[in-house]
């Protein structure tokens, strides 16, 4: 796994991080399974994004539950989605200009791999696991604020965008539709799977969506679906006024 490989030395990017990684962690955090599986099978950062997916997701959650005293648990749920979000991480990646770092394999950097929410959004959860392998938690705490603060202080403005299944779910029970049901099929190969999911509400199809993820395309028919059922609550509310003089 050369450094060679990518278009910008990983000593560059931890002068951009600001935090000291172990050199191995920090490639194998940079190591995509495209790359790795056109090496012959090496170590992909997998492991390591599914560790910094966790330690993540206690850092937010604990953030969360200090900063907003007053809120329930569904508006702190709904915050922490918004916040680790792959569209949320994939923004945090393209201000680190991680994409350039990234050892990907010839056909994932053909077809633009760098810029793609999954591998970015994968990535910083990794770099993240190579982190709190390094220092432990408390130092990856801090590391780990200087990514995400900026989205903590927006999350709670969000409103229905915070987590778009959620809002769904609760306008759908509202309009007398039932629990939303998705459905969902991929195609591609695993290293390029394009993922595409449609919400039913009460046996029809109110909305599309497709992403590199599953949950990804998910919360994009949700938000269509979503709309949907507004402008369906708006219709239903103008029906059932009474008429004037009655």
């Amino acid at each position: 796994m050369s450094a060679a490989e990518t278009t910008l030395s990983p000593s560059d990017l931890l002068e951009t991080l600001g935090i000291d990684v172990d050199p191995e962690l920090l490639v194998l955090a940079l190591t995509h399974r495209s790359f790795a599986h056109e090496a012959g099978g090496i170590p992909t950062n997998e492991r390591l994004e599914f560790l910094g997916d966790s330690v993540l997701g206690v850092i937010v959650t604990e953030a969360l539950f200090r900063r907003h005293a007053s809120q329930p648990e569904g508006e702190l749920a709904k915050m922490r989605s918004a916040t680790v979000s792959q569209r949320a991480l994939a923004e945090v990646a393209r201000t680190l200009d991680l994409g350039q770092y990234i050892l990907l394999g010839k056909g994932e950097r053909r077809t633009g791999g760098r810029e793609k929410d999954s591998i970015l959004s994968d990535t910083v959860e990794a770099i993240i696991g190579a982190v709190y392998l390094t220092h432990g938690l408390e130092r990856t705490r801090r590391f780990v604020h200087t990514l995400v603060d900026p989205l903590l202080d927006a999350a709670a403005g969000l409103g229905a965008g915070l987590d778009w299944k959620t809002s769904l779910q609760e306008a759908s029970a509202e309009a007398g539709l039932g629990a939303p049901r998705y459905e969902s099929d991929s195609e591609g190969p695993d290293h390029a799977r394009i993922f595409t999911s449609r919400v039913v509400l009460a046996g029809v199809v109110r909305g599309t969506g497709q992403g590199t993820a599953k949950k990804h395309a998910e919360q994009i028919a949700a938000e269509e679906a979503y709309e949907w059922v507004q402008v369906h609550l708006a219709a239903t509310a103008v029906q059932e006024e009474p008429a004037e003089g009655a």
